[in-house]
């Protein structure tokens, strides 16, 4: 199958911060899975990190990082197209397009604005607009698919409605409906508290964690019980191995959570110890990397210009 002949999967992920175990079986293993099947185009979201980053510094190694994390994981850049999404300067252009047909009543139905404006926080315009520039991340490339986490569906509704509404309004078909792809065995997954694992929360295993902080982590997970199973302790554990494996394991040291816990341990550090070698030798080149993304944009650039003349014909711009 050629490349022209794949369906375009596109994803991304803030650079916010490094990323951790949730991230990985959430979303990116996905990526490594199916990178042979489609057109696939991972994008660092240095934009949308702009709403809660706004350090120079913090937002560039954050940035390099990520994308030497993308190759840690087993992302072949011969068949990903990894790229930093500010080098698509033609996204923001349609997503002001976009904004120009969407109301300030559908934004507000948005989960991250509400749940912010629940907090009484003072939301700034890029996290009630940041659904609108996520969408024209996904359109401007016709995505076929666009992996996300159950909590993530949102946003691929968002992009969908925009792009209905200005097929409709402009009488054109320049923009496909992309497809969320989820994968229900991990459409949640837990923290050390039990509850969703994420930064905000501060419950998460880093991906690229030390031995040292993989063992402080899940010494840490808190042991609620139902029938003598450490339910939090399972939860995560069940990411590492399979469920035969596990059911003969917490059989047979039924009720002894330090025993479980240190076996967890075990498989976390067998899983990670590989990706942090590999991410340790990436990130000796970092120009390399950088000059990879700067590539990789100059390649998508002609498709995505060819998109956006057909949307300034489309609007009379």
């Amino acid at each position: 199958m050629t490349e022209k002949s794949k369906k375009v999967l596109l994803s991304g992920i803030k650079s916010t911060g490094r990323p951790h175990v949730a991230n990985y079986f959430g979303a990116m293993k996905q990526y490594v899975d199916l990178q042979n099947d489609y057109d696939s185009r991972i994008f660092i979201a240095d934009l949308h990190s702009l709403t809660t980053v706004q350090n120079k510094n913090e937002l560039s190694q954050n940035t390099l990082d990520l994308a030497i994390d993308y190759l840690a994981i087993g992302l072949d850049p011969e068949k990903v197209t990894i790229y930093k999404q500010s080098d698509l300067p033609e996204v923001t252009e349609l997503a002001w397009i976009f904004n120009c047909i969407t109301t300030v009543p559908y934004l507000m139905r948005a989960h991250a604005f509400k749940d912010a404006e629940a907090k009484s926080k003072e939301v700034n315009v890029g996290l009630f607009d940041y659904p609108i520039l996520m969408a024209a991340d996904i359109l401007i490339h016709n995505s076929d698919i666009v992996p996300v986490g159950k909590d993530q569906k949102q946003h691929i509704e968002i992009a969908r409605d925009t792009a209905e509404k200005f097929n409709r309004i402009f009488s054109t078909e320049i923009f496909k409906l992309p497809e969320p792809y989820i994968l229900p065995s991990v459409e949640t997954i837990p923290g050390v508290d039990g509850l969703k694992m994420s930064k905000s929360n501060n419950n998460h295993i880093p991906l690229f964690s030390t031995d040292d902080e993989i063992k402080k982590l899940v010494m840490s997970i808190v042991t609620d019980s139902n029938g003598g199973v450490p339910v939090n302790v399972y939860n995560i554990h069940k990411l590492f191995r399979d469920e035969e494996y596990l059911a003969k394991l917490y059989k047979e040291h039924e009720g002894k959570y330090k025993a479980l816990k240190e076996a967890l341990i075990e498989d976390i550090i067998a899983f990670i110890s590989p990706l942090r070698a590999r991410r340790e030798e990436i990130a000796k080149d970092p120009e390399s990397v950088r000059l990879m993304l700067k590539n990789n944009a100059k390649k998508l650039k002609v498709e995505v210009d060819e998109m956006m003349n057909k949307v300034r014909e489309a609007v009379g711009l």
